[in-house]
């Protein structure tokens, strides 16, 4: 299907954010909101962000992108995922006005993005859709029990690492060091304990990023497509946090929840085969419900 690509500039408070709005010939009432995760801008790292939108535009489905306050080309002072709320309502109102079809929309973001789509996501009903690819919930202890479990194994089966060992370039000192004081970060500490305000919103100030993310995701009530990598640690991070909780599998093994997994790729997608993949996962996802 034929789709054009339109610049926008979209007021948020008293900045201008900048998007690309990628519009079909013949517009479905579901469309995409792409969200950035930093540091990084609209087009995504290896083009991502661009390719996807392309592919959801020819099979009928309206896609905007835009670089949040303080990022990429728009104004603005530089935030953190933890402060999207305006930049996500204003870019859903501008969507909604520039595209009268529309009905409801999906929010796909990468990393911390994704994050920032699930506080979000209870906020609006017209939110009935989330792709979330490899989400950040770091804590130290939860990217340290990552790191030791995944990144020393592999280490130790690696040829390269026993050359060095064998060549005498390998530095026990520095390498002793690290291991200790990543076990040190991976022991269990003293347990952070969530409040709730007079509206029954979690507060910030007291609970862990994972528990404020379970949190957002037991409000929100709509569709989820998770997505995860196999070699990269931030979402390995994620899926020990589910592996020893069970109130985050039971969330997860809702039917509302569907799972796609590629077991080679990377963080960002690098390779076009894994990217591939990502987009007709997504888009074969939006189109069955």
């Amino acid at each position: 299907m034929n789709f054009e690509e339109r610049a926008l500039a979209l007021q948020c408070n008293d900045s201008w954010m900048y998007g690309i709005l990628s519009l079909p010939e013949r517009t479905a009432s579901r469309g995409v909101l792409i969200v950035v995760g930093g540091p990084q801008y609209r087009v995504g790292s290896h083009r991502q962000f661009t390719l996807l939108a392309r592919h959801l535009a020819s099979l009928g489905i309206p896609v905007l992108r835009f670089d949040y306050r303080g990022m990429g080309d728009s104004e603005g002072a530089s935030r953190t995922f933890e402060d999207l709320e305006d930049d996500l309502h204003c870019a859903i109102e501008h969507f909604f006005e520039e595209v009268p079809a529309l009905s409801n929309l999906v929010i796909w973001g990468l990393c911390d993005a994704a994050s920032a789509a699930l506080f979000h996501a209870h906020r609006d009903r017209r939110i009935t859709g989330l792709v979330l690819l490899n989400p950040w919930v770091r804590t130290d202890q939860g990217a340290a029990k990552a790191y030791l479990k995944h990144y020393y194994l592999a280490r130790i089966l690696d040829p390269e690492f026993w050359g060095k060992v064998w060549s005498g370039r390998f530095n026990y000192a520095n390498a002793t060091q690290s291991l200790v004081k990543t076990i040190e970060k991976a022991l269990p500490g003293r347990k952070i304990t969530a409040t709730r305000d007079k509206a029954g919103d979690r507060s910030c100030d007291f609970a862990s990023l994972p528990e404020r993310m379970l949190d957002a995701l037991s409000r929100y009530k709509g569709k989820i497509l998770l997505i995860t990598s196999g070699d990269d640690l931030t979402a390995q991070e994620f899926l020990e946090l589910v592996k020893s909780s069970r109130e985050w599998q039971r969330r997860l093994a809702a039917p509302s929840v569907s799972r796609l997994n590629l077991p080679e790729a990377n963080h960002t997608f690098s390779r076009r085969v894994w990217r591939d993949e990502v987009a007709v996962g997504t888009s074969d996802w939006i189109q069955s419900w």
